[in-house]
């Protein structure tokens, strides 16, 4: 229960550092952000709100300026369970990638996240 406690502290420290620190999302013109927000719309993203590594997930997304939705993978929410049958685990953070032809990839691991965003959005 302690270690439950302090992680979860830690984690919202973490969330107020990368407030205080993520800078300036990219710029773009109106054009490019409705394409790019077009783009995107087959993307979700599974994360806890003070996961270290969602929140550098989620800093990528913001300094690229990638409109990607986002579900809260929490105890208690319905999102979790879509991650667990969907992905096959509750594990965080996790991009759903939608495909055209309705099947969907489920990416895990931060790092992986991150590169294929910056590969196909940057």
């Amino acid at each position: 229960m302690l270690v439950k406690i302090v992680r979860n502290a830690l984690g919202y420290v973490f969330v107020l550092f990368d407030l205080l620190t993520r800078g300036f999302p990219r710029k773009r013109s109106s054009e490019e952000q409705t394409a790019i927000a077009e783009q995107t719309s087959h993307l979700t993203l599974y994360h806890f709100r003070a996961c270290p590594f969602c929140i550098k997930v989620r800093r990528a997304m913001f300094k690229m300026s990638l409109p990607i939705a986002k579900k809260s993978a929490a105890q208690g929410s319905p999102y979790r369970s879509e991650l667990e049958q969907g992905g096959g685990r509750v594990k965080v953070p996790c991009l759903r990638i939608d495909q055209a032809d309705g099947t969907s990839q489920w990416m895990y691991e931060s790092n992986d996240i991150i590169a294929y965003l910056r590969q196909h959005y940057s």
